[in-house]
This record gives C-alpha cells, structure tokens and sequence, in this order.
C-alpha cells in the first residue's frame, strides 16, 4: 500500500538488522515492558512476516521512498492472547506501530495508520478496530485521536501479560468502528 509520503510492504530479510536497533533503542521501548535483544527482535519479525504471509495482512513493514527502507511497522494485528476487549471470542482486531526514533514528529504514524484503517474497513470489511496504550504514552494516544478513533472509558483494561503492579499493565482503549 502507498500513502502520500510511504510505503507499506510485506517485510525484507534485510528489514530485521533496522528492526533489531529499534527494539534495542530505550527511548522506543520506554513504553513496552523491555527492550528486546537480537534474538527476541528477529523472533517477532519472524512472527509478523508469517502473519502477513498467512492472513495476508498484518503489521507491514514502513518504508520512506529515497529516504529511508525501513523506519518500523504500522499495520492490523491479531493478539495472541486473550485480551479484556475482545466480544463473543472474537480475537479482534488491533492498529498497532512503532517506529524508529528518528522518524517520530513527522506524520508517518498517523498518515500510515489511516491507510491501514481504510485497508481494514474497506478491502477486509471489519466491522471495528481497536488501539490500546498506557495512559501516560501521549504520542501514542495523540495518534490515535489524529486518526478519529474514540477513547472508550469503560474499556480501559490491564494488561494480562503484565503481572499485578507492574507500572505499564494499566491501558486506555480507543475504538473505530467502519463508517
């Protein structure tokens, strides 16, 4: 897929070096419960490339034409583990990002994430889409109102892979529904 300024594609073997300084990068993953080491990094790219390959969708590799090939990910992602959110044992849908540092405060988020709705509600006909985050990740949460998604109060959740206490499991939920 294109937008004005990117490129979504499937992911490259040579996408795994870039991603691997993303998750190591503290300032990335000062939201996330860790940074990830190469290992960790390449498993999870890995993870991602067989979802694209097997849904044919999924969280795409973000790439800035004559600028740079691999910034990070944006895309639709399907939790692994049962999430607060979820109806009727639907696994649901999520919009997820994270892109390199060096590229934040540009519109490359929001722009590629719109993309990614309008893939999701159009050409998947989805009927909704959701985003989470913790409260304090205010990027994250100004992407997602850019955007038009809507904060939903009651749905606001704990994390369930993160243990009772700990300082990231708390989460604020946005939704879209298709227009």
């Amino acid at each position: 897929m294109q937008t004005e300024r990117l490129v979504l594609r499937a992911w490259r073997p040579e996408d795994l070096a870039a991603f691997r300084i993303i998750n190591a990068d503290r300032e990335v993953m000062a939201l996330m419960p860790s940074t990830l080491d190469d290992d960790q990094s390449d498993a999870q790219a890995l993870r991602i490339m067989d979802g694209i390959a097997t849904r044919g969708w999924g969280l795409w590799a973000v790439e800035v034409p004559g600028i740079a090939p691999f910034i990070g990910y944006v895309g639709l992602n399907e939790p692994a583990q049962p999430m607060p959110f979820q109806v009727d044992g639907q696994p649901g849908v999520e919009l997820a990002w994270r892109l390199s540092r060096h590229h934040w405060g540009r519109g490359y988020a929001s722009e590629a994430a719109r993309t990614c709705l309008d893939f999701a509600f159009d050409t998947l006909q989805m009927d909704e889409v959701v985003a989470y985050t913790v409260p304090h990740n205010v990027r994250s949460r100004a992407v997602m109102e850019r955007i038009g998604m809507q904060r939903d109060l009651d749905g606001d959740f704990d994390h369930p892979i993160l243990a009772p206490g700990h300082s990231l499991r708390r989460h604020v939920l946005y939704r879209k529904r298709r227009p």
